[in-house]
């Protein structure tokens, strides 16, 4: 899967910076509706309203950390995988 380049429209915004609580909400709502949502309807449909710059942040964050992509159509999908980082660190180097 080719990576796009998600835009955050951060630049400029002045935003409170997000509480844990917030971006844990987030990336569970992502994780649970992988691929089902482009960032708008994500935004839309969370469970908790939030500022829109606040969402572009915790996106950036969660972006930034490899945990979400977004696939040709522009829908975003959760890709963390704690399973296999945690089994690519406990391998044998060659």
């Amino acid at each position: 899967m080719e990576k796009q380049k998600l835009n955050f429209n951060t630049e400029g915004i002045i935003t409170r910076s997000p509480r844990l609580e917030t971006v844990q909400l987030v990336e569970k709502f992502i994780e649970d509706y992988s691929g089902e949502f482009r960032k708008t309807e994500l935004f839309q449909k969370l469970p908790k309203k939030m500022m829109w710059g606040t969402f572009n942040v915790i996106l950036k964050y969660l972006w930034d950390n490899n945990k979400i992509g977004i696939d040709k159509n522009g829908y975003i999908v959760y890709i963390w995988n704690p399973g296999l980082v945690e089994k690519l660190k406990n391998r044998k180097a060659y």
